[in-house]
Parts: C-alpha cells; structure tokens; sequence
C-alpha cells in the first residue's frame, strides 16, 4: 500500500487524476471502476480539464460503477446515473454502451445481482478501481457488518450513511434507504485500487482502515490485504495517521 499525501482536496484531486490518467494512457482499453459522492468530484473534472487539452482518449474506455441507490430512477438528478452523466460521462468521448451502473429501478434483488456481476466478469474484471471512504469505514455501499459480502448485493443503508448523504435531498425523508453495491470480491479483484479521501472528518475511519484491525466492522480495512493499493489523501484525512508518526 502506498500513501500519498496532499495538502488539500484540490491538489488530492489532481494527485488521484493522474493515476487514473496513466491508467489510460498505458492501457486504452481499460475497464475503470467509478466512485460517486463528494470526494471525486475534483478528481473527474481535472481529468476533463485534460481531456479538454487532448491529453486523455476516453473512446476504449469501458466503466463500471460501485453502487446505485434503489428506487431512483437513472433520470433523477440524485441517482448516481444522473451523477455520472453530469460529472464526467458526457463531458468526455466514452461512448455511453460502455458504461454500467446498477439499475436502481430494477425490484427482483437477485436477478440485478446476477446481471452486474455477470457484467464484470464478461470484462475480465476491473484495471483500476476508485474509491473514497465513509465516515464509518464503508467502501461502495459495502456497511460494517458481521461479514464482508462478496458480490453484487442490496444493502439496507446504516443510518450514519443516510444522515451523510441527506444534504443532497430536500428532506431526509427522501434519501433512499437502500442501494445496490458491487461487494468485497468485485472491488478486491481490480488489479489496482485507488482510495482518496479529504478533510478531517475522515481521519479515523482512513486510521481503521489503513492501520487498524482488518474486519467487516471497517470495510474499508481490507484492502490491507491488496497487493497494489494507492491511497491518496490531503493532510486533514490523515491527521490521525501523522499524530501517530506513521507518516
């Protein structure tokens, strides 16, 4: 695992996009795996500033993300369809056909799993996977728990995840309650991870997960057990880890 340290989110927003960035360079074709929520937002505009410029070709690039809330529908501005379309998919030139997101509106739980897991594995797995983590350690939609869930599955969220994500609903009677999420095995078989996290408010769960014991109560914690782990993160979100002199 290597940890990069950034001063703050915009220079972690570069730092990630750059990885990501050679990423594709190297290998056009590459199958990315793609977070939503705050912390790569940055990270997706940077690589359109590129883009832009004509340094990045997105054209063989083939998506897969991590999660989609349950019962909104692609077209709703809060579903991560609409989050992916708005932030990078339509600013840059890959080709709509090849990217995937768990959909929401989809009821029978088993057949939508069976269907995005049978996606990934027709890629060949995933190059490199983005995440970012939550304030309880959650990578994807993937809660603490007593067990770390293999694959595709519906999570019934934690109310620690629905308080964080109310500030994108008008109310938080709004917020969906459950998701679809790739699980541990589907994010533990990329053959390179990317986690970026920012701000202080990340700084114990980054600790638990870079640090602390591996278990499902922190699932972030398991990539410890991954041979080709970048971790990018600014000063803020790892405190922690350089009050204890670790870094």
């Amino acid at each position: 695992m290597r940890i990069y340290k950034t001063k703050n989110y915009d220079e972690m927003s570069r730092k990630a996009a750059n990885i990501i960035s050679a990423q594709i360079i190297l290998k056009p074709e590459s199958v990315l795996g793609l977070a939503t929520g705050s912390s790569p937002i940055g990270t997706y505009k940077q690589l359109i500033e590129w883009y832009n410029k004509g340094d990045l070709d997105f054209s063989q690039i083939r998506s897969i993300n991590l999660d989609e809330y349950k019962g909104l529908p692609a077209d709703n501005d809060q579903s991560y369809a609409y989050f992916m379309r708005h932030n990078l998919f339509d600013h840059v030139n890959i080709k709509s056909v090849n990217t995937f997101i768990p959909n929401g509106m989809e009821a029978d739980v088993e057949k939508e799993c069976s269907r995005y897991n049978a996606i990934i594995r027709s890629m060949g797995g995933i190059d490199l996977q983005l995440l970012g983590i939550g304030n309880n350690g959650h990578i994807g939609f993937n809660e603490p728990s007593d067990s770390f869930a293999k694959e595709t599955h519906c999570v019934d969220l934690t109310e620690n995840t629905i308080q964080a994500n109310a500030r994108f609903f008008s109310f938080i009677e709004e917020v969906p309650t459950q998701a679809y999420t790739t699980g541990i095995k589907n994010i533990m078989q990329a053959r390179h991870i990317l986690l970026i996290a920012s701000g202080e408010a990340k700084a114990d769960a980054l600790y638990e997960a870079v640090y602390g014991p591996i278990t499902p109560h922190v699932p972030a914690s398991i990539l410890q057990l991954h041979d080709e782990v970048s971790v990018v993160a600014d000063e803020a979100a790892l405190s922690r880890i350089i009050k204890e002199g670790l870094i």
